[in-house]
C-alpha cells in the first residue's frame, strides 16, 4: 500500500505543525522545507481547517496553527480522511473489476485483512508519537519485513 501525496503532504504538515506550536506558520514555510507545490498544499491546508485540526488566521500577519493537541490527532483517523480509496487490487471496485476468479478467489479477503491491520496500526499512533524525539519509536508490533528482489 501507497499512501497518496495528498495523504503524505497532510502528515507532513500536521509534523511542521506540532513542531512549531510557537508560533503561527505559513504555507509558504511548509512547501519551502519540504520543497513542495504551494497550491497543492493551500487545498490540504483548506482540508485541514475544516476538519477542526488546523486553525486558519486570515491576514497580514496570519498564518496557521494545531487546533487540537498532537495527542488528539489519530494517523488512521487522518490517512483514512485523505485516502479516496484502500483498493488494494481490482477486485475490491465492484464497478470497475472484471476480474475472472472474483466469485471464487480468497486474495480479495486476505489483502482487505492486511489494509485492516495496517490502519489498526495507525489507529494506535497520534500526532504526539511522531514528535517524541525518538522519533515515535514504538515497542509493539512486527518488525518491518525485507522484501528479497526479484529474479528475472
Amino acid at each position: 500500500m501507497r499512501l497518496t501525496t495528498y495523504t503524505d503532504y497532510t502528515l507532513r504538515t500536521l509534523m511542521y505543525l506540532g513542531l512549531n506550536r510557537d508560533r503561527l506558520a505559513t504555507i509558504k514555510d511548509i512547501a519551502e522545507l519540504h520543497a513542495i507545490s504551494k497550491n497543492h498544499l493551500m487545498k490540504v491546508v483548506h482540508q485541514l481547517g475544516l476538519s477542526g485540526m488546523v486553525e486558519t488566521v486570515r491576514g497580514r500577519n496570519g498564518g496557521l496553527k494545531l487546533k487540537k493537541e498532537p495527542s488528539d490527532i489519530n494517523l488512521g483517523d487522518v490517512v483514512r480522511n485523505t485516502e479516496t480509496d484502500f483498493y488494494m487490487a481490482e477486485c475490491f471496485d465492484r464497478e470497475q473489476s472484471a476480474c475472472v476468479y472474483a466469485p471464487s478467489c480468497a486474495l480479495k479477503g486476505i489483502l482487505g485483512s492486511a489494509t485492516m491491520a495496517y490502519l489498526a496500526v495507525l489507529d494506535g499512533v497520534t500526532l504526539a508519537d511522531l514528535l517524541k524525539k525518538d522519533g515515535g519509536k514504538r515497542d509493539a508490533g512486527p518488525k518491518p519485513i525485507r522484501l528479497r528482489p526479484s529474479i528475472s
